[in-house]
């Protein structure tokens, strides 16, 4: 058995070496495409509530409450506590929490507003996105459906850079607060490589939300 293995081995070796030469040329593509995207955003993100500027509004991306047999599910917690420090400390007006709402019983946007409204947030200010069904449809329908032309993106880094760079692309006055990112998911910052791999595909061929609709503006800014 022992020599019928190494005599395929013999056999394929040059077939083998292409193939992991080929997975060390997509690995070091992926870190390569990863970072640059976080380079050429890098400006447009925040970290200080303190030094961030002013803009009228704030988009919340969505995530799920809750991940598998009801554990919380941190990263929403605290996006959401970030979009509360900036309401209170006035570095935004109006709240536009967006998200996916694929069933009666998953719905992101309406589970913020209501944890938001828990904590304080009067619901004159917040504003919800039903069809946030990815990153680009958000970002998108912030400008194009809810006229917010100068907003604060509110999540956590490193889904700062992917949702910066999709508005950078298409012109889009962006900035964005990073909210905390919880310790021991690394799972999650493994499988951002693809998601931007994902968004420049989506950019290259020109890809629209899934909806759009009419315009539903949000309200004026708040005079200072």
């Amino acid at each position: 058995m022992i020599k019928h293995f190494t005599a395929i081995f013999i056999r394929y070796k040059g077939l083998l070496r292409c193939v992991i030469g080929l997975g060390f040329i997509c690995f070091f593509l992926l870190i390569l495409i990863d970072q640059a995207i976080g380079f050429y955003v890098r400006q447009g993100i925040y970290t200080d509530s303190k030094t961030i500027p002013y803009r009228p509004y704030g988009l919340v991306l969505g995530t799920s409450k809750y991940f598998a047999k009801n554990t919380p599910n941190l990263f929403y917690q605290h996006r959401l506590e970030a979009a509360q420090q900036l309401y209170r400390q006035g570095k935004v007006d109006y709240l536009l929490l967006s998200g996916d709402n694929r069933t009666l019983q998953y719905n992101e946007p309406r589970t913020m507003f209501r944890d938001l409204r828990k904590m304080g947030i009067p619901a004159e200010f917040l504003y919800l996105d039903y069809a946030g069904f990815r990153t680009l449809d958000s970002v998108i329908r912030a400008e194009q459906v809810f006229k917010a032309h100068s907003i604060t993106i509110i999540t956590q880094k490193f889904h700062c850079e992917r949702a910066l760079f999709i508005a950078k692309y298409h012109n889009i006055d962006a900035i964005c607060f990073a909210a905390e990112y919880p310790s021991g998911y690394s799972f999650v910052r493994f499988r951002e490589f693809f998601a931007r791999l994902m968004a420049i595909w989506d950019l290259l061929i020109e890809k629209e939300p899934h909806f759009l609709g009419e315009p539903e503006p949000l309200p004026s800014p708040i005079a200072r």
